[in-house]
């Protein structure tokens, strides 16, 4: 045995689990960011493809109804394209004054 008893053990032992724990939540705001990009990501992907989804959807079944063979669905898919873009750049103008609002500095009270 080193000469220590168990509470000076159990001690040195917190100490440690403390030390650890606070090493791994200092990485953890990085983490974080990673995941909210990640997140923001497959958020505009998503949109865009529901666009392009909905789009050929919509013409397909018109098509079906109408008779007009790929006319339709080209129109439509191009439309769902559009659409899918659009509300991208909607997301990133969001995502944008979101960040720059919080990048601003509080105004001090007099």
């Amino acid at each position: 045995m080193t000469g220590q008893t168990d509470e000076e053990r159990l001690k040195a032992l917190e100490a440690r689990i403390a030390a650890a724990k606070g090493m791994h939540e200092a990485a953890r705001p990085h983490m974080e960011e990673h995941y909210s990009q990640a997140h923001l990501a497959w958020r505009m992907v998503i949109e865009l493809v529901a666009g392009l989804g909905i789009g050929f959807g919509i013409g397909f079944g018109l098509d079906a109804v109408f008779g007009t063979t790929p006319w339709l669905m080209v129109v439509f898919v191009i439309l769902g394209f559009v659409a899918g873009i659009k509300t991208m750049i909607r997301s990133a103008n969001e995502i944008q004054r979101k960040n720059m609002e919080a990048a601003k500095p509080a105004a001090p009270e007099d």
